[in-house]
């Protein structure tokens, strides 16, 4: 399996001083955000900074192999929120293109507790990646549904079963078994029952609880606000998530792709040590738990 950096972490650095950063903690590879607004992300549509992106990533020999958009309005009832939500994913398919990622991450649209017309949102999501999936498979590329609080898919369950109605090759599920530990969703045995098969791009950090008995609680999608946390953010291998067990798992199922290390510095900076260490003693916990599985290529 590959490791790559997530400039969720680097927001103090331009694309290619994060590429340059992981690099340097001896990653393989990296995921970038496509957003507006972020020192550390690839502007939409925008094909210069992509191209200066490119360049960068095969001067440093770390591959640009995903994007993270951040658009939420593919499940919108309202047709014009919706068809901008769509168009945007086409042009987040293009700059992927562009780069060379193969893996774009879906947020499954916006859906908090108290929202109403579920099934009418959710026909509008499977509309959406239906619409896209042809698009994206054209172009290389996969749509990688996140579970994530804040979107129709917070739990593996949940993502699925998105995924398998939507039935496409180009449209699968992006684990993140974190995120279900700290919304009190799927323990990874679970998850990777319900889900194992649909997998095509895994993401890793840590965490510790504050309060392991408090209701999880999110008003945002992005992130979850300081006043409504109850855990912490750590580097891989010092936190509550098992890891090895984890990888093990992983592997036995045949996943042997990229595990990307969304090091959550942009959102909680007080939890964490800067980048570069950071990123540095991540990737060697992670290669720890990954020679454990003695599975052949694996580590590094």
């Amino acid at each position: 399996m590959r490791l790559a950096g997530h400039t969720l972490g680097t927001p103090g650095q331009t694309v290619p001083e994060a590429l340059a950063l992981f690099a340097a903690a001896g990653l393989d590879a990296a995921e970038v955000i496509y957003q507006d607004g972020y020192r550390s992300a690839l502007p939409p549509r925008d094909r210069r900074s992509a191209e200066e992106a490119r360049r960068a990533s095969e001067d440093l020999g770390v591959p640009i192999i995903g994007l993270t958009p951040y658009t939420t309005g593919i499940n919108a009832l309202e047709e014009g929120q919706w068809r901008s939500a769509v168009d945007e994913f086409r042009g987040a398919i293009e700059i992927a293109q562009a780069v060379g990622a193969a893996r774009l991450r879906v947020y499954a649209g916006s859906w908090h507790p108290g929202d109403r017309d579920h099934g009418a949102h959710w026909d509008r999501l499977v509309a959406a990646l239906r619409t896209l999936a042809p698009e994206a498979s054209d172009a290389g590329v996969r749509l990688c549904v996140e579970n994530h609080f804040g979107t129709m898919t917070q739990s593996a369950a949940e993502t699925a079963r998105l995924v398998r109605e939507v039935d496409h090759d180009a449209v699968r599920v992006l684990y993140d078994q974190a995120n279900l530990t700290f919304t009190h969703d799927e323990p990874y045995q679970e998850a990777l029952r319900v889900q194992g098969d649909l997998i095509g791009h895994v993401h890793v950090k840590d965490l510790v609880f504050t309060d392991p008995d408090a209701p999880f609680q999110a008003s945002e999608t992005a992130r979850v606000a300081a006043s409504e946390r109850a855990v912490r953010s750590r580097v891989v291998g010092e936190g509550v998530l098992p890891w090895a067990g984890i990888l093990a798992s992983l592997a036995a199922l045949g996943y042997d792709d990229v595990l990307s290390l969304e090091y959550e510095y942009r959102w909680h900076p007080q939890d964490l040590p800067e980048p570069a260490v950071g990123f540095a003693r991540s990737a060697a916990a992670v290669r720890a738990a990954l020679a454990q599985t003695a599975v052949p290529g694996s580590a590094r």
